[in-house]
């Protein structure tokens, strides 16, 4: 029996069924709207049924066919998806599309080397990457827009699933010719009356300003920014310390000034960096397969 239909057109009827809009299931599946709207209406031709009924200004809703085609094709995607799976098993090979979202403010530090090792490790893989605030990557896990995530553990919703890589201490980053730059160790003691340089990302920074509010002295904030490479130079220019913890491979801002970095004793915990998922997906191969990598490069 010759099939009237393909996975391609079932996944974007169940996506636009579910978001009852054309443009919206162009925006999660990254395929131009026009596309979807002919695979849908050839998908009907080929059925011989109306599956929405289409209103301008309500997008698209279900017909009772529709309805039932939908429960239905769910179920075959499904089914295709694990018989994916377990071809991969029987090859023992780990394929198929990952996408990685990593928190910006190291993005351009981990992921350009870990998708080259993890593309060279597993061919039949294609990896894309996202560089995202700490409240985007939930947003995106969400919504399916990435798989995975490295990021902090810093407010972690309950319907996520953290699995830490490595823990990192908190560093004072400074100019050669700052006061405090000959120190072996400093303490936000020492950083009371110094200008700081703050690294402003949703969530990250209230991390960052956490070392202030246990000890009393609260910062003097002289610049906020949200681009690493920024604070480095702003930094490397003498407008103040900075407070990170994942350091930059060199010792040089982006201008090519030198930096120096301290390490910086608190009572807040070294901050644990790991892959973020919903919860279950990291118990598959290829999740499982890109954890252990990061584990052996990031270590």
């Amino acid at each position: 029996m010759q099939l009237r239909f393909t996975l391609r057109q079932l996944e974007y009827f169940t996506v636009t069924a579910q978001t009852g809009s054309i443009a919206a299931t162009s925006r999660i599946l990254n395929v131009s709207s026009p596309s979807i709207s002919t695979a849908l209406s050839q998908l009907e031709k080929d059925l011989g049924a109306a599956l929405f009924v289409r209103r301008r200004p309500q997008g698209l809703s279900l017909t009772e066919a529709g309805r039932t085609l939908s429960t239905q094709a769910e179920i075959v995607l499904n089914d295709a998806s694990e018989l994916t799976r377990m071809a991969g098993m029987v090859s023992h090979s780990i394929q198929g599309h990952l996408q990685l979202g990593c928190l910006v403010s190291f993005a351009q530090i981990v992921v350009p080397k870990l998708r080259r090792s993890f593309e060279a490790a597993h061919p039949a893989v294609k990896l894309s990457q996202s560089e995202l605030t700490q409240s985007e990557i939930f947003t995106a896990l969400r919504q399916g827009d990435i798989d995975l995530a490295i990021s902090y553990a810093i407010d972690l919703p309950k319907d996520l699933e953290f699995q830490a890589i490595k823990s990192l201490p908190p560093f004072v980053m400074l100019a050669p010719d700052h006061p405090l730059a000959n120190n072996k160790i400093l303490t936000v003691e020492h950083l009371t009356g110094h200008a700081m340089v703050l690294l402003d990302l949703p969530l990250s920074s209230d991390y960052f300003l956490s070392f202030f509010s246990r000890t009393g002295p609260r910062p003097i904030i002289a610049e906020r920014t949200k681009d690493l490479a920024v604070a480095r130079s702003l930094v490397a220019n003498g407008f103040g310390y900075s407070v990170i913890n994942y350091r930059p491979i060199g010792t040089h801002a982006p201008d090519g000034k030198p930096l120096i970095f301290v390490p910086l004793e608190s009572e807040v915990p070294p901050l644990p960096v790991g892959l973020l998922s919903l919860k279950g997906l990291t118990t598959r191969r290829i999740y499982s397969a890109f954890l252990d990598l990061c584990r052996e490069e990031m270590k």
